[in-house]
């Protein structure tokens, strides 16, 4: 289908040009013959008038020697003063001549000798002098000069005359062409314009098919969409209820643990003055000495401090377990406050180290769960606080601003350890840390974090270099829809 519309469609657009091309070409020569014919008509108007003042001044000069009455010679002077404008009139249009142009200098020459002779009989009758004057006219050098000019112009009217004839004849053969091309052209388009039609009628029925098919599909589908989406949001609390039945569960076996090592550890005491008395008796032991002061005090220090991260670690879940399941509750919040408030439980180590925080707010207002954005931003800046580095004062870069799709970034920045490329993901899964770990924590934050962005829409990326710092940007939409919250 494509296809075949491509091809009319470059068959339609190159007859459109070739059509476009040629009506121009076929017009500039249609116009150009019409120059040429109205050049020929023009030129065959200056002929004929040069030779009808050629013979008015001829007639003049005949009516003046007949009888020496002045009134003749009105029209004579008057063709002698305007045969030399019409000359070069005709010179101007013979230009487009060439059997005019190559006449026109003999005719001019023609016109002059016999111009003179005119002139000359009728100075002589002027002198009375009618004798020579009718001597000249009996010697027929006039006629003769007459007879040349006549026969020219009839040579240059004829020409014009052809002229003009053959530029009608190629006005007519190229109006002809004009029309010829049009027709083929309006042909070749009413073609392109049926292929089209009956392409998009082809297409519009599969289209409806198609249409037809979907709706037969989709019946039933936002039903299923339903049971899938209630079906999901079981399998999701389950999975919840048991994250928090298993922490629950596991918190009792451990309370026991615990308690039982208060009591050892209460033990101890009377146990190492037993050793003493045995000692100061002379019923001395060393190994019992060495595991009443030494073995037996380590072992128990090491299972308080491994059930107290169990503790942490079962706390931790239980916390997740909680938030996933807290329901939301969307409202209009001031970011600014917000976060000066979460920068103010950390602002005297931030001033310890001589550092500073700076806000750049230019999206100021958001419709979402305040506890769970509080909480999170609070993780975000305890972090740039706790992995600060040591040599320079800590710097955290706070900005917001709205983006496409009616949403709002936050930035975080700060110019701390930074975070390696390999660990940029994994610092979000739960129980993953970065780098040296010399700062307290079960590396629950993150993952709490990303787990409350996404339950509020949103998403949390970082970009970070090694010993430079981190950039951590959360994404949220502008209004918070309970509705289409991402269980996690």
């Amino acid at each position: 289908m494509v296809g075949w519309t491509s091809a009319l469609f470059a068959i339609g657009l190159a007859a459109l040009f070739v059509i476009v091309g040629a009506t121009a070409w076929l017009m500039n020569q249609t116009a150009e013959y019409a120059d040429a014919a109205v050049s020929a008509r023009e030129t065959r108007v200056a002929i004929v008038d040069l030779r009808s003042l050629v013979q008015d001044a001829e007639s003049g000069q005949r009516g003046y020697l007949l009888t020496s009455k002045k009134s003749y010679l009105v029209p004579f002077e008057t063709a002698r003063n305007e045969i030399p404008k019409r000359l070069e009139i005709l010179r101007n249009h013979a230009s487009s001549n060439a059997v005019a142009a190559a006449l026109i200098d003999d005719l001019s020459s023609t016109i002059d000798a016999k111009l003179a002779e005119l002139s000359q009989t009728v100075n002589l009758v002027n002198d009375n002098k009618h004798v020579e004057a009718l001597a000249i006219v009996d010697s027929d050098v006039g006629k003769k000069l007459m007879d040349d000019a006549s026969a020219q112009f009839d040579i240059m009217i004829a020409a014009a005359d052809k002229r003009f004839a053959q530029s009608i004849a190629e006005q007519r053969s190229s109006f002809n062409a004009l029309q010829f091309v049009s027709l083929i052209g309006a042909l070749i388009i009413v073609s392109v314009v049926a292929g089209a039609i009956w392409i998009f009628a082809r297409y519009t029925r599969e289209l409806n098919a198609a249409q037809v098919e979907i709706e037969e599909l989709n019946e039933g589908l936002e039903e299923r969409i339903k049971e899938r989406t209630v079906e999901l949001g079981r399998a999701n609390e389950e999975i919840q209820r048991f994250a928090y039945i298993v922490t629950h569960d596991l918190r009792a076996p451990l309370v026991n643990i615990m308690g039982f090592t208060s009591e050892l550890e209460a033990s101890i005491a009377p146990i190492q003055t037993l050793v003493k008395d045995a000692q100061a008796r002379g019923l001395e032991n060393e190994e019992a000495r060495i595991s009443a002061s030494e073995d037996l005090p380590e072992a128990i220090s090491f299972i308080r401090s491994s059930t107290k991260k169990m503790d942490g670690l079962i706390n931790a879940i239980l916390k997740l377990s909680r938030e996933g399941r807290r329901e939301l509750v969307p409202e209009p919040i001031t970011l600014r406050p917000l976060i000066e408030q979460c920068l103010d439980s950390v602002q005297h180590q931030i001033n310890a180290s001589g550092g500073e925080a700076v806000l750049d707010v230019r999206a100021s207002q958001i419709v979402s769960d305040r506890l769970s954005l509080e909480q999170v931003l609070g993780n975000l800046i305890d972090n740039a606080v706790k992995y600060a580095q040591p040599d320079r004062p800590l710097r955290i870069n706070i900005r917001t601003k709205p983006v496409p799709g009616h949403r709002i970034a936050i930035e975080i920045e700060d110019n701390g350890r930074g975070i390696a490329d390999h660990d940029s993901e994994r610092v979000f899964d739960l129980f993953r840390r970065s780098g040296t770990q010399n700062v307290a924590g079960e590396g629950i934050g993150l993952a709490y974090v990303r787990s409350a962005i996404r339950n509020l829409g949103g998403e949390i990326t970082l970009a970070s270099r090694l010993g430079e710092g981190t950039t951590f940007t959360i994404t949220l939409p502008e209004i918070l829809r309970t509705a289409a919250r991402t269980q996690q």
